[in-house]
């Protein structure tokens, strides 16, 4: 297997540090708002990776933080009156219920950074103990980048060059001893959260909490590192910086990103108007969907969003769920059990199809080879299957098919919508947990039903709901 390492800009053969298993860290969201699909991009993007390599047979600790204390959450707060917790609560257990629309995998560790705290304190304190921090007067702990000496490897920027051209940049009551200084530490501002440390009260930098957390869940040295390409500079290339002065050691063996998602060939901005968030897809589309547009492309190349190319893959994965649908119809009334030599001969021709589906993700992850692989098998099985043929030749077809969208995370046979029947017995049920003051099961209901995209409104006159 192949992965492009953007450390080294080239593929490389992907050699695991432990034979059989595979350490990976994937930078998540700051979790101040609901995701967009920008967010998005990365989440599917891994997790058809991880769903990759335990196909393989790897035994993958996928780690992917949230970032719960940082200045947009802290902001958001001090607008909504609350505290800052409360806004990283609210907003993990949203994102939490897109990913579970995206059918996005949760990782084996979701950390927070505001219980790694002590961790972050302990590496800050062994960069300064080895020269590598300083603290400023008013208790601010930086980086010293120029002792790093290989300070822009990953983004292949040159330090000495960054500095040439940037000589007089000197922000008024800055107390950095050079402009290229990050933060590890900030001190306390008033309304903001914060903890005890050495250096006075105050809370981490950014790029601090990643390498911390990293190293608790996953050790020292990483076999992956992955995230959005707007990242690599200057967040991972700082991340590499911190981690590897403080340790000795390489940090992580391959770095893997991801192209920028644009927006009817515009940058997604929000004083645009082009700004979506995975909720608001959810609205037109099937989070399957938003899925299949996603891993249409190789995820290193940057990828256009927009209404027709969404439709387009919606017509992709009707494709694929009525080649399965008529799979099941074909099997529900199959009398005839074990295969015949012909089918067992037709049958071995379908591997092909699973090979070059292999032969795509091996190279670097190419989903959208990958994709054509299943369309191909697609196109197969709808020529070779028919009400004559038996049972176990059906279903094996069935299950080359669902095993390969399984991979890229593709749900080949929708869920069963639920009747209005089963809709208005829950209501009914809400309704009477309310009236018992049972609020926990009146809240689980409800996100039971918005789970299955049926949305409540509690009006004056009742409970009205309609499918979203």
């Amino acid at each position: 297997m192949k992965i492009f390492n953007t450390l080294t800009r080239r593929k490389e053969e992907f050699v695991p540090l432990e034979e059989g298993k595979v350490r990976m860290y994937v930078c998540g969201p700051t979790v101040y708002n609901l995701i967009h699909i920008g967010n998005a991009r990365p989440m599917i993007v891994f997790d058809t990776f991880r769903r990759y390599l335990e196909y393989k047979g790897y035994e993958v600790n996928y780690v992917s933080n949230f970032t719960d204390v940082d200045d947009k959450i802290i902001n958001k707060a001090l607008e909504e009156g609350v505290d800052a917790s409360e806004i990283s609560s609210r907003y993990i257990a949203e994102c939490k219920k897109d990913m579970e629309g995206m059918n996005v995998l949760p990782a084996t560790v979701h950390p927070l950074a505001t219980q790694e705290i002590g961790g972050m304190i302990e590496m800050i304190s062994a960069l300064m103990e080895k020269g590598y921090a300083y603290a400023a007067a008013d208790g601010t702990v930086y980086f010293r980048t120029g002792k790093f000496a290989s300070y822009g490897k990953l983004s292949h920027k040159n330090l000495e060059d960054l500095q040439a051209g940037h000589r007089d940049i000197k922000v008024a009551g800055e107390l950095k001893e050079d402009p290229f200084d990050f933060v590890l530490w900030k001190p306390k501002k008033e309304g903001e959260p914060a903890w005890e440390s050495p250096w006075g009260q105050g809370r981490p930098g950014w790029h601090i909490e990643c390498s911390v957390m990293s190293k608790k869940y996953l050790g020292e040295t990483i076999d992956i590192h992955a995230g959005g390409e707007d990242l690599i500079f200057p967040h991972h290339e700082n991340e590499i910086a911190q981690s590897e002065a403080a340790s000795g050691k390489e940090f992580a063996h391959y770095w893997m990103h991801n192209g920028f998602l644009n927006i009817n060939h515009q940058k997604m901005s929000k004083s645009l108007g082009n700004f979506f968030t995975v909720r608001d897809i959810a609205e037109k589309y099937d989070l399957q969907v938003l899925r299949f547009f996603m891993l249409s492309a190789h995820y290193r190349s940057p990828l256009n969003f927009g209404e027709d190319l969404m439709e387009a893959a919606k017509s992709g994965l009707e494709r694929i769920r009525t080649a399965a649908e008529q799979l099941h119809r074909l099997l529900q009334a199959s009398a005839q059990e074990e295969m015949t030599e012909h089918e067992e001969a037709v049958y071995a021709q379908s591997a092909q199809f699973q090979q070059k589906f292999e032969a795509a993700m091996e190279d670097d992850c190419n989903t959208a080879d990958a994709v054509s692989a299943v369309f191909e098998l697609v196109k197969f099985i709808n020529m070779n299957v028919s009400a004559e043929h038996s049972r176990d030749y059906l279903n094996r077809l069935y299950d080359r098919l669902d095993c390969l969208c399984g991979i890229l995370g593709i749900q080949i046979m929708p869920e069963q919508e639920m009747l209005d029947a089963e809709i208005e017995e829950l209501i009914a049920e809400r309704q009477k947990a309310r009236k018992d003051k049972d609020f926990a099961r009146a809240d689980q209901i409800r996100e039971e039903l918005a789970q299955k995209g049926i949305l409540l409104k509690d009006t004056r006159e009742g409970v009205t709901w309609k499918r979203a």
